[in-house]
């Protein structure tokens, strides 16, 4: 086994030639020493915006995975063994123009004849399968323990209490969005009633401070709009950028207020029943006789699985939107993520669905606090370790140390406990665009025992439905970016099992001293090393040079 091997001290030598169909050839020396890096000062510009996951922090202090310089300087036009990654998540937009090239084909079945072509016990299962039907909207699954009254006394009694406090504070929260969105909104009609005044006294639509200040007038309307505007341009060095500014904060109120009403109205709402058009007992384990083939994302708003696919394998070089992590990849998408927290029998089924189709890395975005059916889940995660399948798992988006029991979280792989039940999970922090004191991101969760390792998660930019492109940040974008990684190891290595995939991601990683700020609060800044359990961020140029000596090592054993 690898652990055996000490990777640390054996394994970081130069590199050896390889011998599999799917190999490199990698003669190289990994990257070290990255406190020596200068913090970068300058703004990222778009294009540094729009890539940076992919970066080098010695050559470009971004903290970046190195994925251009492991293309550049150890990969070049190889092509390695087709690798299938399978997106358990919301569906996907199948046909995006950055995506349809590399999505997962199930050559065995028949489209659209409603038969079983393949007997895997999916019907028309062409590029995935569809475990949610046409349900979106869902509870979180505290809302449902209430309604459904699920588990025993203790546990509704908890659930009872988070919803109690999750529901306060969104109405609260959403009651201070709509006070703000009023406000500012009489502010813009002030401030646009005072430009349009003023520019049509100037003759102009954009005029300077300075001509303002030189206008005269006994007009007491006037020369109240040349206060507001004067006071407007303590804001922007126009007023149409200062008008434009305004509506953006009405815009990012008007999301807000959506946000929580959505919140209220499903995830917190005990009357609600999203799952009742699906057809099935979500609770009971053996009735599997629902959901569709067709995992495409439902409507516009589920963007999620989309933006998580084009991460790990938007088509490389194409000339469009984004170049994705893995460029020998085939998406699968299994669509089993809803708007509020997923169902265990879901998650249980997508991942068997995966590794019974030929998935060999499952990414899993997603989390929960609550989980009455864990052991279908941990059933299925250690089926997936006994088939050889990695399992990459965000680490949530709450700013929680995981290691305090009271900040539970499902799935995971040691089921609440100290010890591991499966060694095929790694689980993923976030990190932001630059390095420092602030490169955690603020809402990223973190923990020495309960997360592995950290990968660009904040402001990703990658595909949406519709064609379309757009930056989101979670830790559920630093898990695919490891996905990713993955993904190149297991085809240009393809004789190494997930558990040496996963040790190999962990200790090729880069160590940093630097003391960062955890959940946005600076009183609350440890060492980055106590962050995780191997105190680094992701690293695709080092994982393959050490991908590549455990490689030889195994051909090399008797």
């Amino acid at each position: 086994m690898i652990r055996n091997l000490k990777l640390k001290t054996l394994l970081w030598s130069a590199g050896f030639a390889m011998m599999g169909c799917g190999s490199i050839n990698i003669v190289s020396t990994p990257i070290e020493n990255i406190d020596t890096v200068p913090l970068k000062i300058a703004e990222l510009t778009e294009d540094e915006r729009k890539t940076w996951g992919h970066a080098d922090l010695l050559t470009d202090t971004i903290p970046g995975m190195s994925i251009d310089r492991a293309y550049e300087e150890l990969i070049g036009k190889k092509k390695g063994d087709k690798v299938i990654v399978a997106v358990l998540d919301s569906g996907i937009d199948l046909n995006h123009e950055d995506l349809d090239e590399v999505i997962w084909t199930n050559k065995d079945e028949k489209p659209g004849n409603g038969i079983d072509d393949d007997g895997n016990g999916y019907v028309d299962d062409v590029h995935g399968y569809n475990f949610l039907g046409d349900a979106y909207n869902e509870q979180l699954e505290y809302t449902r323990i209430l309604r459904l009254n699920l588990g025993d006394e203790a546990l509704r009694a908890e659930a009872r209490k988070k919803l109690d406090e999750e529901l306060k504070q969104a109405k609260e929260t959403r009651q201070m969005l709509l006070s703000n969105k009023q406000q500012t909104e009489q502010i813009l009609g002030i401030v646009q009633q005072s430009h349009d005044a003023v520019s049509q006294e100037l003759g102009k639509g954009d005029y300077t401070k300075e001509e303002v200040a030189a206008m005269e007038t006994t007009d007491p309307g006037m020369q109240r709009s040349i206060s507001v505007i004067q006071q407007m341009f303590n804001y922007g060095d126009s007023i149409p950028e200062v008008i434009g500014l305004i509506k953006e904060d009405i815009e990012r109120a008007t999301e807000g207020i959506d946000y929580f009403n959505e919140r209220i109205d499903y995830h917190f709402n005990v009357d609600f029943n999203g799952r009742e058009i699906v057809g099935d007992d979500p609770y009971n384990f053996n009735d599997r006789n629902y959901g569709n083939g067709n995992p495409m994302n439902r409507v516009e708003d589920e963007s999620h699985g989309t933006h998580v696919a084009g991460i790990i394998a938007a088509e490389r070089n194409n000339g469009l939107g984004v170049n994705g992590v893995a460029n020998n990849v085939e998406i699968m998408s299994v669509r089993a993520i809803p708007n509020g927290d997923e169902y265990d029998k879901d998650i249980a089924l997508g991942i068997r669905y995966a590794v019974d189709n030929g998935a060999k890395i499952i990414n899993a975005s997603f989390g929960k606090s609550f989980s009455p059916n864990a052991e279908w889940v941990y059933e299925a995660i250690k089926y997936a370790a006994d088939n050889d399948v990695l399992i990459v798992h965000a680490a949530g988006n709450d700013a929680l140390d995981m290691d305090n029991k009271n900040n539970r979280g499902y799935p995971n792989d040691h089921k609440l406990g100290d010890v591991e039940y499966a060694d095929n999970v790694i689980t993923v922090g976030a990190l932001n665009d630059t390095y420092g004191s602030e490169m955690v991101a603020s809402f990223s969760n973190y923990g020495a025992k309960n997360v592995d390792i950290f990968a660009p998660g904040g402001g990703i930019y990658s595909t949406m439905p519709g064609g379309e492109y757009e930056f989101q940040g979670g830790t559920s974008m630093a898990a695919p970016a490891v996905s990713g990684i993955a993904a190149l190891i297991r085809s240009y290595f393809p004789n190494l099992t997930a558990p040496e995939v996963k040790r190999i991601l962990m200790d090729s990683g880069l160590s940093t001293k630097q003391t960062v700020v955890v959940g946005g609060d600076p009183e609350k800044a440890k060492p980055f090393a106590q962050l995780s359990r191997t105190g680094k961020m992701v690293n695709a140029y080092n994982a393959l040079i050490l991908a590549q000596k455990v490689s030889d090592s195994k051909t090399k054993l008797p």
